[in-house]
């Protein structure tokens, strides 16, 4: 299928596209790419050459996959069965070349990105894993299984996140660091093994979040902060003291956060570093 207009779809003719699949006008499909019969593409995505999108894979509209890119593979996963599981990408993403991203384990499970991502060359994303939105992921990150990384968090290049890790929002991760237990939001986070170095005060500031009340909220959160990590008490502690007082969103993200990573099941948060 091809088209001179610039609403219709563009394929290359040494792409090959099920029939089944479904593209959307404004879709350019590169050379070499393999679209699968139960594939989705959204509207003015582009596919760029040696792209494989496999099993049932859902694109929004404008994303950008980038060359040799395979989406929707089965997972690495030996529970595996067969089920007829998904990958399901909002808008806007940007797919780097040679990123893999695998689709869920079991029936009704999804893998998902949200909208306005970019994950850069190399990086591999698990099944069952869950993205929010405008998520930077840089070079050569292995994301294992069920991993949930929360809105706007930054995480660096050449390291791995331990299966069922939750990273919180406007997270930054060091490069090269071990991630192996829950990164709190608003967090920076280095080392092998990782730790808690503070709070990501650039990222704040940009996001806006320092000129709200007035700075309160800000204000509010490096207190909240400094109460949870800076004391002698364990956390468990900490956080019920904390509780005690009315807080702003970004305390109560944060609270809710720990609260949560600290609960039966969870892998726990992250210590600080000394």
């Amino acid at each position: 299928m091809s088209s001179s207009s610039a609403t219709d779809t563009r394929i290359h003719p040494t792409a090959v596209v099920d029939p089944k699949a479904q593209i959307d006008l404004g879709v350019e499909i590169g050379p070499y790419a393999v679209i699968g019969p139960e594939v989705t593409i959204g509207a003015g995505s582009r596919i760029g050459p040696h792209v494989v999108l496999d099993g049932r894979v859902t694109l929004g509209r404008g994303n950008r996959i980038f060359p040799g890119a395979c989406i929707g593979a089965e997972p690495q996963d030996l529970k595996y069965s067969g089920a007829p599981t998904e990958v399901v990408l909002g808008d806007d993403n940007a797919i780097r070349e040679c990123v893999t991203i695998n689709r869920a384990t079991h029936e009704g499970e999804q893998t998902r990105l949200g909208n306005g991502n970019l994950l850069m060359a190399y990086c591999h994303l698990g099944h069952n894993c869950l993205l929010g939105d405008r998520i930077v992921i840089a070079n050569g990150v292995a994301v294992a299984g069920h991993v949930v990384i929360g809105d706007r968090a930054v995480v660096g290049g050449v390291l791995g996140i331990h299966q069922f890790v939750h990273i919180g929002t406007m997270a930054m991760v060091g490069g090269m660091s071990r991630i192996d237990r829950d990164v709190p939001p608003f967090a920076i986070v280095e080392g092998h093994p990782g730790r808690l170095r503070g709070l990501n005060r650039i990222g704040i500031k940009r996001s806006g979040l320092s000129d709200l009340d007035g700075g309160a909220q800000a204000k509010q959160l490096q207190q909240v902060w400094a109460d949870l990590y800076r004391g002698d008490a364990v956390l468990a502690d900490a956080l019920q003291r904390v509780r005690q007082q009315t807080l702003y969103p970004p305390a109560e993200t944060l609270v809710s956060f720990l609260e949560a990573s600290i609960a039966p099941g969870r892998r726990g948060p992250l210590p600080a570093g000394r």
